[in-house]
């Protein structure tokens, strides 16, 4: 009677642990930190728990196999006693169907559909067990004997997730409706965010406005007014000679002050240079926590190759930002059959609207890729085919490219189905 309770109870405790096991593997730490400012039972209890995985799940699988091999042990003397050997072999097979079925399959299965459930339930029992002196020091004592056998790593090992995976894991919460579809798009952006080059994402040198340092300040003034700038940069000898940044606010205050036919280098502010290899959400937390509002991006040889603001590394993540000043043509438009694009289109997100697999290379946008194909600078109707794309050159203004018309080489429209959410969320966010 003692050998059938024993069984019995080793089968019950393999089967909570399997559950634990399975739940503790499956909850997050994300998860369990909600979980706790919820206020749920055994919230905490689960985080702590989660914080050091392998040092948990350790005594629990070896809890799970001490209980089964138990079980195995002592069903194996019954049938011995009972019925002799030549049962021992069906006993065997009739064993491994019940562990499988109810201390393994439906266990973790019910903890898979409840995990979160599980988790808090099971948490205390862990904590408990993980509490108990002679369990660690036989785990320990176990995982140092593993440890002798497995190859010398050099590092640490971590988990971690990729981009891929952390879109895929988005992807599903949008499928499962845990997050709307701009939620995901942010969290899209985010991602992009860590791979964009800031050479991707500022003014180029030929559409920066700037103002020699001798420019009195009431021309500067004019200068921002006209182009709807709040900050301008003061070049000295030249464009590739950026000597400061001046705020608007600041030259209208020495303007009332009576001040304002004064050289406006005499009011300038120090420049933040920063390289067009630096990328974009590093750039973006540095310009945060400098207060930089503004920033001159530089090429490898010193010269100026543009500019950056704290408004264009958020536009990357929330799209375009417009305001009653903004009046540049449109990277971006459609018309039937195809498409229109300036030539500072980035060919990355080109191909993100239209579904195309336009080249990427030492060019960023659809003008440098024009560029390096032809071999020259192009005059207006030029045309050329890549990737199945027609692309006709419809403009050209100092020898910049400032229209591209697209369209499929079969003569099919493109399909613009990823452009039509673009837009349409780029409508609400301007709204």
């Amino acid at each position: 009677m003692i050998g059938i309770v024993a069984v019995v109870v080793f089968f019950l405790a393999a089967a909570v642990l399997a559950a634990a096991e399975t739940s503790l593997t499956s909850v997050t730490r994300a998860r369990a930190s909600a979980l706790r400012e919820e206020e749920r039972k055994g919230a905490e209890t689960l985080e702590s728990l989660l914080t050091n995985r392998e040092r948990v799940l350790s005594p629990v699988l070896l809890l799970v196999l001490a209980f089964q091999l138990g079980a195995a042990t002592i069903i194996g003397g019954l049938v011995q006693t009972w019925w002799g050997s030549n049962w021992i072999p069906l006993a065997l097979a009739v064993e491994i169907i019940a562990f499988f079925v109810l201390a393994e399959a439906v266990p973790k299965a019910w903890a898979l559909q409840n995990s979160s459930r599980a988790a808090l339930a099971i948490a205390p029992l862990v904590s408990a067990l993980l509490r108990f002196p002679p369990l660690r020091w036989i785990t320990s004592a176990l995982l140092a004997i593993a440890a002798l056998l497995l190859p010398k790593q050099t590092g640490r090992a971590s988990v971690v997730a990729s981009d891929d995976e952390l879109l895929a894991f988005a992807n599903a919460a949008v499928e499962s409706d845990v997050i709307d579809a701009s939620e995901h798009r942010l969290i899209e952006s985010v991602i992009d965010l860590g791979d964009t080059l800031a050479r991707e994402v500022m003014v180029p040198r030929p559409d920066m406005v700037t103002v020699s340092a001798d420019t009195s300040v009431s021309e500067a003034i004019g200068v921002a007014i006209n182009n709807g700038f709040s900050r301008v940069p003061i070049c000295g000898e030249g464009v590739d000679d950026i000597v400061g940044t001046v705020h608007v606010k600041s030259l209208v205050r020495i303007e009332r002050a009576g001040d304002g036919a004064a050289p406006v280098g005499e009011h300038l502010s120090a420049p933040h240079f920063v390289p067009e290899t630096k990328q974009a959400d590093v750039l973006l937390r540095e310009m945060r926590r400098n207060r930089v509002l503004l920033a001159i991006v530089v090429d490898e040889y010193g010269g100026t190759a543009g500019l950056i603001t704290l408004e264009d590394l958020l536009e990357e993540l929330v799209g375009e930002i417009v305001d009653e000043f903004d009046v540049e043509a449109p990277l971006f438009e459609t018309f039937r059959g195809g498409v229109r694009v300036h030539g500072r289109m980035p060919v990355d997100e080109l191909n993100d609207l239209i579904e195309g697999e336009l080249p990427v290379g030492d060019w960023d946008t659809v003008g440098g890729l024009i560029f390096n194909s032809l071999g020259h600078v192009p005059s207006v109707g030029e045309s050329l085919e890549v990737s199945g794309l027609h692309l006709v050159v419809e403009a050209v203004s100092d020898r910049r490219i400032t229209s591209v018309r697209i369209r499929e080489l079969s003569g099919k429209r493109l399909d613009l189905e990823a452009e039509k959410a673009d837009l349409a969320d780029k409508g609400e966010r301007a709204e």
